[in-house]
């Protein structure tokens, strides 16, 4: 459940927030999990990449805020909207998915 747990926080926090950087403060603290073998290391790693980089494609983050910003007047808020939805689903489904696929069914 720590394991899930990482990912659900990079995953939100990604979001809204560069990803690169939280899978840099996320890492640290998976370490103890990946030290003790409770979780498979390379697993967590590639969970906790997915989730936090699948929900780049918010409009909080610079590459959504970019498609919304060049997109037409009258597209502006169908794409942020969309944005916001695709992100809203990916933080709920890419840590559980992840966690499934390369932590539960891996260990």
């Amino acid at each position: 459940m720590a394991g899930l747990l990482i990912c659900v926080v990079a995953a939100i926090t990604s979001a809204v927030a560069s990803s690169t950087g939280i899978l840099g403060a996320m890492t640290p603290l998976a370490v103890p999990l990946m030290v003790r073998g409770e979780i498979s290391t390379t697993g967590l790693i590639i969970a906790l990449a997915i989730s936090a980089t699948v929900v780049d494609s918010t409009p909080f983050s610079t590459s959504g805020a970019l498609a919304v910003a060049s997109a037409d007047d009258d597209e502006r808020p169908r794409i942020y909207r969309g944005l916001l939805l695709w992100g809203a689903a990916m933080v709920v489904t890419a840590p559980l998915l992840t966690w499934l696929i390369f932590i539960v069914a891996a260990g």
